[in-house]
């Protein structure tokens, strides 16, 4: 049996990794891969709708399914819901995720009637995450995630490895919800930094910092880590 706890006081004062330093290390531990920018934020929206409790090989599964049945979104709008489930169900919670879609996409298609999101590229970049957080149910991590991958915005997704990694890190507190994460984590690195420090932090929760059992004896940063929340045999 496990539980979380905060670990004892005299890691407290510990000094703590710099993002510039975290890079540094999980780059050679992970040989990070170049920013690839996709220059279609429509397309990055709808698949990190698709990614939302699931693997990256089922989200890109449902994506291609969805593509190959749909000749564009206007297509995907016009179609039942029932018909959009049916072909994202490889990406799992396709009844909730083909009702999400469609109401996305109605609200684009208000706002944006040709689909195009590319102005978000040049708008301010608080105007342009306000604008896709107006969306129906997208949040912080979705609007980031299509900012940075779609547009190579400076914008910092905060996902479960992200939140959990940073936390037992102490690079934010420990009982801080996500959306007040991405804030205090975007702010503490450099924009040119932004894709490099979040990449290298998913790597690291995937393979190393796991939910449940971390690898600790094998972490690259365990020298200055505080081990916030990190499991422990009771």
């Amino acid at each position: 049996m496990s539980t979380s706890v905060q670990r004892p006081t005299k890691f407290q004062n510990q000094k703590l990794w710099k993002p510039e330093e975290i890079i540094e290390i999980l780059d050679i531990e992970y040989s990070r891969p170049p920013q690839q920018i996709s220059k279609s934020p429509i397309f990055e929206l709808i698949l990190t709708v698709l990614s939302q409790h699931t693997s990256d090989h089922n989200s890109g599964e449902a994506m291609h399914h969805l593509l190959r049945v749909f000749p564009d979104w206007q297509s995907v709008l016009n179609s039942p819901v029932n018909v959009l489930e049916e072909a994202i169900r490889p990406g799992g919670l396709a009844p909730t995720k083909s009702k999400r879609i469609h109401q996305i996409l109605k609200e684009i298609k208000r706002l944006q009637p040709d689909f195009n999101l590319n102005f978000l590229a040049d708008q301010p970049l608080e105007e342009a995450r306000a604008w896709l957080t107006s969306l129906p149910g997208v949040g912080p991590k979705t609007a980031a995630c299509v900012l940075l991958f779609a547009l190579g915005r400076p914008t910092l997704p905060v996902d479960t490895h992200v939140e959990r990694v940073s936390k037992r890190l102490g690079l934010v507190p420990l009982k801080m919800n996500a959306d007040k994460a991405h804030i205090l984590l975007e702010k503490s690195v450099k924009p040119k930094d932004v894709y490099a420090y979040h990449m290298d932090l998913i790597q690291h929760g995937r393979r190393t910092c796991n939910a449940r059992k971390p690898k600790c004896s094998e972490c690259a940063l365990i020298k200055k880590c505080p081990q916030n929340g990190v499991p422990i045999a009771s």
